[in-house]
């Protein structure tokens, strides 16, 4: 077996082991499903991890209601081939009851305003572990999570309050009304996500893939034009082939100028970028600390 696959293989085995904890310490965990590659990759290990039984906890999907078509469709033959539970939080109901106020303006974005809905859909159905697809690598902040990370009665997430892991012994204890979350992704790079796509043949959203949509140019990131993203003067729709590298909501997901069609083109461009996978997601370009914000107030 080359050093790569030897390298994936203890990459999953070390994933799986997680999820399997998971199952073990916890009452009522749930898989945080988005359906970008990354939770894709989650829902592939935990049917891996719980094979030939179904997998023993439900999935939630927090719905900002500007989502791709082609991530919702995806999500629903996924769950259905899984055979397992799909809970959706919905952000636009969030608005509606007043949870939470719309933004407004040319930057505006629902993803920000996940937050609440998530914590809200976690008390509702009383969750102790939420398992996300969040890896080190990806931005500064998370490169401070643990596999099992606290957060206190309200939702939130100390960094500087975190506990030990030594030699793979999670510790799951909590208070009343606490919970975890977990992130079993959390030694993976990009590129082993991509190669381990490659090497297990996941199906993923074409969204993935090169196509040609519409969109326009702001803040040095290509987005998708729909009728809530709002045009500044001076910009203008073009049709260009382009990719997503990471899927979000529509009003932060920047698209790639691309040409790659398969799987090892898309690992040929990675390879070969000068960009951070995050480089295009206009939510981490509202501050230095925005995502690390995010997080401390309850953010995946």
């Amino acid at each position: 077996m080359s050093n790569k696959l030897t390298h994936l293989r203890e990459l999953e085995s070390e994933s799986i082991y997680v999820l399997r904890e998971v199952a073990a310490q916890f009452e009522r965990p749930v898989l945080l499903f988005s359906g970008g590659k990354d939770s894709i990759v989650m829902a592939h290990l935990a049917y891996k991890a719980f094979y030939p039984a179904t997998i023993p906890f439900p999935f939630l999907h927090i719905d900002t209601g500007h989502n791709f078509e082609e991530t919702i469709t995806f999500r629903d033959e996924l769950v259905q081939r899984l055979k397992v539970k799909l809970i959706v939080g919905s952000v636009q109901e969030s608005i509606n009851t007043g949870r939470v106020v719309e933004e407004q303006g040319y930057n505006a974005s629902r993803n920000k305003l996940q937050t609440t809905t998530l914590l809200d859909s976690l008390e509702k159905y009383k969750f102790d572990a939420a398992l996300g697809g969040a890896r080190r690598d990806e931005e500064k902040a998370r490169a401070k999570e643990r596999f099992f990370s606290h957060r206190d009665e309200f939702g939130q997430w100390d960094p500087k309050n975190q506990r030990p892991e030594l030699w793979n012994i999670f510790n799951g204890k909590k208070n009343q009304g606490e919970h975890f979350r977990i992130f079993p992704l959390s030694n993976w790079t990009e590129m082993d996500v991509w190669q381990y796509i490659l090497l297990e043949n996941i199906a993923l959203p074409s969204l993935y893939y090169t196509h040609e949509r519409e969109v326009f140019f702001r803040n040095d990131v290509w987005l998708a034009a729909y009728p809530f993203m709002k045009l500044k003067p001076n910009e203008k729709i073009e049709v260009k082939r382009v990719r997503c590298r990471t899927i979000g909501d529509i009003s932060c997901t920047g698209l790639t100028i691309s040409e790659a069609n398969t799987l090892e083109d898309i690992i040929d461009e990675i390879a070969s970028s000068r960009v951070t996978e995050r480089g295009g997601r206009a939510d981490d370009k509202r501050s230095e600390a925005a995502m690390e914000d995010r997080k401390k107030a309850g953010y995946f």
